[in-house]
C-alpha cells in the first residue's frame, strides 16, 4: 500500500495535482447477487484501505466511500456505512452505483422512489454522491459501455421524476462528463418543449438545460472537443476536474504523445475558458461540491 500510494503521489506531482479524492475502482466493487455478508465485508475493507492511504498522505488524499449495495435490498441498508465513512473515516463523499444488479435489469432507475430515503439522508449530511456504475454481467455490453448507458439513464430518470424539486439540496456528480447527454442534448430539449406545447408540463416549467445544470460533472473525457462541448453545455461552474490515470486514460495519444487523460493542459488550452473558469474547474467547484474537503 505504501508503494502504491507513493507512486500515486509521483503521478500527481508530475501533472500538477495537489489533492486527489480516492474512491474504489467501480468495476471491482462487489454488488449484484453476491452474499450480503460478503458485500458488507468487501465494502468495509475497501473503505478502510482508502482511509489508511489517506492517513499516509493526509495533505494529498481525501476519501470517497463505497456503499454495500445488493440488488433488491432496501436502500436504507446503505445508511450504516454512510455514517461510518463520514463520522469515523472522515470521507468527503460516496460512490453510488445506479445499477447494483449489474446490467441484469433488477435495479430501479435513480428517479424511482426507492432512492428517496437515500437522497433525504444525503441532503441532511450535505454529502455528494458520485454516480458511477460497476460491473456488467448481461453479455451485451462491456462495463465501459455500461458506464456510459447508466450515466445517461441517471440524468434522464432524475429529470423525468423531478427529483430536484423534491430534494433541492441534493448533490449528484455524473461520471465521464455526463455520458451521452451533453452530446444528445438536442433530443432532450425537443422532448421537453413538446411536453410544454402539449400541456404535459407547466408553461413556466424550467427548460431541460436548467435542470441539467443542477447536476455536477467530472471532466473525464479523453477528447478536447468533447470537453469543450461539456463546458459550453452545462457551464464551467458545474464541472470538476477529474482524471482516469491510472485507468482508461493510460493510452498515449499519437498526435500529442501525451496520455489521453493528461487533461490539465487540455483544459488550459480551451479557448472558451478564461483564468477564472479554469480555477473553478481545477479547484473552486470541488470545494463547493465537497464541503468536507478541509475538515
Amino acid at each position: 500500500m505504501q508503494e502504491s500510494a507513493e507512486q500515486n503521489v509521483k503521478i500527481m506531482d508530475a501533472v500538477g495535482t495537489d489533492v486527489q479524492l480516492l474512491s474504489p475502482r467501480p468495476f471491482l466493487t462487489l454488488n449484484g447477487t453476491a452474499r450480503w455478508e460478503d458485500i458488507v465485508d468487501w465494502t468495509c475493507d475497501t473503505n478502510d484501505m482508502i482511509a489508511r492511504t489517506v492517513k499516509m498522505f493526509p495533505n494529498r488524499f481525501r476519501g470517497v466511500g463505497a456503499l454495500p449495495q445488493q440488488a433488491g435490498r432496501p436502500v436504507e441498508s446503505l445508511f450504516d456505512e454512510i455514517e461510518r465513512v463520514v463520522d469515523d473515516l472522515g470521507f468527503v463523499g460516496i460512490l453510488l452505483n445506479p445499477d447494483p444488479s449489474e446490467g441484469m435489469n433488477g435495479s430501479p432507475p435513480l428517479g424511482d422512489p426507492y432512492w428517496y430515503p437515500l437522497y433525504r439522508r444525503l441532503c441532511e449530511l450535505d454529502l455528494p454522491a458520485h454516480i458511477h456504475s460497476g460491473q456488467c454481467c448481461n453479455g451485451r455490453e462491456s462495463y465501459d459501455e455500461h458506464f456510459i448507458a447508466e450515466e445517461g439513464l441517471a440524468i434522464t430518470s432524475v429529470y423525468r421524476a423531478n427529483v430536484f424539486d423534491r430534494f433541492p439540496d441534493l448533490k449528484l456528480m455524473i461520471s465521464h462528463g455526463g455520458g451521452p447527454i451533453p452530446y444528445q442534448i438536442g433530443r432532450w430539449r425537443s422532448h421537453r418543449e413538446m411536453a410544454r406545447a402539449q400541456g404535459r408540463i407547466a408553461a413556466d416549467a424550467p427548460s431541460f438545460d436548467e435542470i441539467l445544470r443542477k447536476f455536477w460533472f467530472d471532466t473525464v473525457l479523453h477528447n478536447p472537443d468533447s470537453l469543450d462541448l461539456l463546458v459550453k453545455t452545462v457551464g464551467y461552474d458545474r464541472c470538476c476536474f477529474g482524471t482516469e490515470r491510472p485507468g482508461s486514460g493510460d493510452g498515449i495519444d499519437p498526435l500529442t504523445r501525451r496520455h489521453y487523460d493528461d487533461l490539465k493542459p487540455v483544459i488550459e488550452g480551451l479557448t472558451s475558458l478564461d483564468d477564472e473558469a479554469r480555477a473553478c474547474i481545477f479547484e473552486h467547484n470541488a470545494r463547493k461540491l465537497f464541503t468536507r474537503l478541509d475538515v
